[in-house]
């Protein structure tokens, strides 16, 4: 089980062992739920948005259509948050 350290700000920092075990990106979020018995639930943040708020990105028109490459970058940019 890894050890974190709390610094003098109390800040943590998760090792990149734990983020990708929660599948996690530089710039996407993560929520903690606290419990009572002192514990918490660390997890990735969902994503929200629908499918529909996706597909309208994707076609505006008169304008070209996007390539393939286009696409995966504003999924990858929609899923870290960034969009």
């Amino acid at each position: 089980m890894p050890t974190l350290t709390v610094t003098a700000k109390g800040q943590i920092t998760l090792k990149q062992e734990l983020l990708r075990h929660l599948n996690v990106q530089p710039g996407q979020k993560i929520q903690v739920e606290k419990l009572p018995d002192g514990k918490i639930i660390v997890q990735a943040e969902k994503p929200s948005g629908s499918i529909a708020d996706f597909s309208g990105f994707l076609y505006k028109p008169g304008r070209k259509a996007l390539s393939i490459d286009e696409i995966n970058e504003a999924t990858a940019a929609a899923w870290a948050g960034e969009r």
